[in-house]
């Protein structure tokens, strides 16, 4: 496993979540979000990044204005057809 390891302002600290453990946390929630969102992760590698569940990684997502599934409109009826 990787590390990887960055200083951040006490300020940034306390608005993310008040203590390092905390912020920490945050911090790699918002990474493991963003890049699932730009398609960089999977959503399971995104949870295992996140250090959660993948279920409970996939409920975050809308506290982030991520949506879970990224369907165009085509996708979406070709899916439904076939439901």
């Amino acid at each position: 496993m990787s590390r990887v390891a960055f200083d951040i302002p006490a300020e940034i600290a306390f608005q993310l979540g008040a203590d390092d453990r905390q912020a920490g946390i945050a911090l790699r929630m918002m990474a493991a979000v963003k890049l699932f969102e730009l398609g960089r992760l999977s959503a399971g590698a995104a949870a295992a990044l996140a250090g959660v569940p993948q279920p409970l990684f996939l409920a975050r997502l809308a506290d982030y204005g991520v949506a879970a599934l990224d369907l165009s409109a085509d996708e979406l009826a070709h899916d439904l057809a076939n439901a």
